[in-house]
């Protein structure tokens, strides 16, 4: 399993060799370094725990109580035959150009939103008799039963949840300044803490 943690600098665009313009995303990905090995004999399951952003004195940053030496920890799940050593170092030689990625974050936070901008509805039309009316959710439901069914799209918070966007591909390593560019969209702002796994 390839697995490295990252953050979105944010969206530029790349020019591609036959001068095709492709809209990417510039992600500064490790190095990240294994801090901590799990097994199914001691802890039920195979993974191992990463750190990445390591806190130093420049950055001003209080250490925590258990002395985190890391700004950010995440745990990957591996399969029985795979080893990582505590120590071992992750960076982008993992990947190359080519290869099929997905990532996760979280994603951008837009508070409380009506039912057209958070699903999609048409509204109601602007034909004659129609007054403020245009962008409201209209029926809910039906004589029976007299309550709102559970799973009903309706306006509400939305955003801000773990967010997924896989088939994304790698259009450019960049191994001495940590820059993985990858084509299209990923979830979350400037900043974004992203997980980066290899497959689909």
């Amino acid at each position: 399993m390839k697995f490295i943690i990252g953050k979105k600098i944010g969206m530029s665009q790349f020019f591609s060799q036959g001068g095709v313009l492709i809209p990417v995303t510039l992600i500064e990905a490790g190095p990240c370094y294994v801090l901590q090995q799990k097994t199914k004999e001691k802890d039920g399951y195979q993974a191992f725990q990463v750190g990445f952003d390591k806190i130093t004195k420049e950055k001003k940053i209080k250490k925590s109580a258990k002395g985190k030496e890391y700004r950010y920890i995440r745990e990957e799940r591996v399969k029985d035959d795979e080893q990582n050593k505590v120590g071992d170092k992750i960076d982008l030689s993992l990947f190359k150009e080519g290869d099929i990625v997905a990532i996760s974050g979280i994603s951008k936070g837009k508070g409380f939103q009506g039912s057209v901008k958070r699903w999609g509805f048409a509204g109601k039309s602007s034909s004659h008799g129609v007054k403020h009316e245009h962008r409201t959710l209209g029926s809910i439901g039906s004589r029976f039963p007299q309550r709102v069914v559970p799973g009903k799209k309706m306006p509400g918070r939305m955003g801000g949840e773990r967010t997924t966007v896989k088939n994304l591909k790698i259009v450019k390593t960049d191994i001495d300044n940590n820059l993985l560019i990858v084509k299209g969209a990923v979830p979350g702002r400037k900043g974004t803490l992203l997980e980066i796994r290899s497959g689909t």
